[in-house]
């Protein structure tokens, strides 16, 4: 079985990990992908770095608990979540969600499900490098609402 939830410092491959996630599965007609990458501005300001941490552990049973989430709302065959965490430049990949189903639209609303579940509810802490000093970024009110769409409430609202 593929592993379904990676926590990384490395950097990903998009082909690699979605022939991973529909290898030898026939059934697959459609694969749906997200890919964050770090802007180099943010709220206005310019970022020179962003640093993510988390609880190792405790992260990724969360995030697990999201792609169960996904599976019992929709009929996808296969998920993958990878999120890296450690020191990251403008440009470089964060976070890839990757899902695969028989038609689009089951792929399409699975990956903005777990996209939009990850944004507001999994246990990370961003902290950006600017020209005043670093800074927390703190969640967003449009996080949550894009949370609200699905029926859950934010933690943090």
């Amino acid at each position: 079985m593929n592993t379904r939830v990676s926590i990384q410092t490395q950097d990903f491959d998009l082909s690699t990990e979605v022939a991973r996630l529909r290898e030898q599965d026939k059934r697959v007609g459609a694969v749906c992908t997200f890919i964050g990458t770090v802007r180099d501005r943010n709220d206005g300001q310019s970022i020179s770095t962003m640093e993510l941490e988390h609880y190792p552990g405790m992260t990724e049973k969360s995030i697990e608990a999201m792609v169960d989430e996904a599976f019992k709302r929709f009929d996808i065959y296969a998920a993958r979540v990878i999120h890296r965490v450690g020191l990251l430049q403008p440009l470089d990949q964060i976070v890839l969600v990757a899902v695969t189903s028989a038609h689009r639209g089951e792929s399409f609303q699975a990956c903005e499900f777990l996209m939009d579940y990850l944004k507001t509810q999994a246990p990370f802490w961003k902290k950006e490098q600017t020209p005043e000093g670093a800074r927390w970024v703190d969640a967003r009110v449009s996080d949550d609402a894009a949370l609200a769409k699905w029926g859950i409430r934010s933690q943090n609202a």
